[in-house]
């Protein structure tokens, strides 16, 4: 299993630690401006290999170091913007630099599953997929997968069931509009009441990465986490329900913009895209995402 991450900053290099202690990745290779940018990270965690059952092959590699990666994550970003409100406004920068570096990417490994964990990562699946010109199921984004973590998490220190026992996502964009899709929760089965206190926790959740931001200026563990285990769902063919950020297709009538919805990750991308029922509520939450991310993608042409 070949894996390439593209971008070191705090996200990548937390992506990349984790992938070289996975035990499933046998060659990593990271990327950024030049080899000499990643070099630190590339010794730190070669010095580190002694202590992993199934040591990773890390490599500082350029485009053509990437070739045949069965997996690719892109982390590369704009640096954030002093006072950033939303992450929205990374939307023109990044559009760009996609331009510049997926082609090259996309050319030597034409088979490649690409995971976008740059924001505003929707936009950035969409323009993935068109500058690319690879099958939908081949690209996703790490979309609303920590979102609904942060949400499950605080549901079950609420009602006092262990998190991986409850099914609660937040849908949508991955961003300000997302919502939680409270009329399909459960634990055990038993729904998970819609109660005023537990929309408040889904708030909540929704600005836990601007809370993590204003304490130490950036987010990292959680996403690479979450990064980590589709690349995992991926090499290992595991076809886990995650909520990520994919090309939608007709779900409600929305088509040609990508938001987060469950679907089954395995070894050939996204295999499957679930379509909850949601109440009128959320039918109208999740419209409105689609338009909200539909004109960020305009205004990026």
């Amino acid at each position: 299993m070949k894996v390439t991450v593209v971008g070191l900053g705090k996200v990548g290099s937390s992506l990349a630690f984790i992938l070289a202690i996975s035990n499933f990745v046998q060659e990593l290779v990271l990327v950024g401006r030049s080899r000499e940018s990643v070099m630190g990270d590339v010794l730190d965690l070669r010095h580190g290999q002694l202590f992993v059952d199934n040591p990773t092959k890390i490599i500082a590699g350029l485009p053509d170091d990437t070739a045949d990666s069965d997996i690719i994550a892109i982390c590369a970003s704009a640096p954030t913007p002093t006072g950033m409100e939303s992450r929205l406004q990374l939307a023109p920068v990044n559009v760009a630099l996609m331009r510049q570096l997926l082609p090259p990417l996309a050319e030597r490994s034409p088979n490649a599953k690409i995971v976008m964990v740059s924001n505003p990562v929707d936009v950035l699946v969409y323009y993935a997929l068109e500058i690319t010109g690879f099958r939908p199921g081949q690209i996703m984004g790490t979309g609303t997968l920590v979102d609904s973590a942060r949400f499950r998490q605080l549901l079950a220190d609420e009602i006092h069931i262990h998190m991986e026992d409850i099914r609660a996502y937040i849908l949508g964009e991955h961003g300000d509009s997302q919502f939680p899709a409270m009329s399909c929760a459960d634990a055990g089965g038993e729904p998970v009441d819609p109660t005023p206190a537990r929309y408040a926790l889904a708030e909540q959740a929704c600005k836990a990465g601007y809370e993590v931001y204003n304490y130490k200026g950036h987010t990292n563990y959680a996403i690479a986490l979450a990064a980590a285990q589709i690349i995992e769902c991926i090499a290992l063919d595991s076809k886990r329900t995650l909520p990520v950020s994919l090309k939608v297709n007709g779900f409600l009538g929305v088509d040609d913009v990508c938001l987060s919805l469950p679907a089954v990750v395995g070894k050939n991308g996204i295999e499957r895209v679930l379509h909850p029922s949601l109440n009128e509520q959320e039918q109208q939450a999740f419209l409105h995402s689609a338009q909200v991310v539909r004109e960020v993608i305009a205004a990026c042409r």
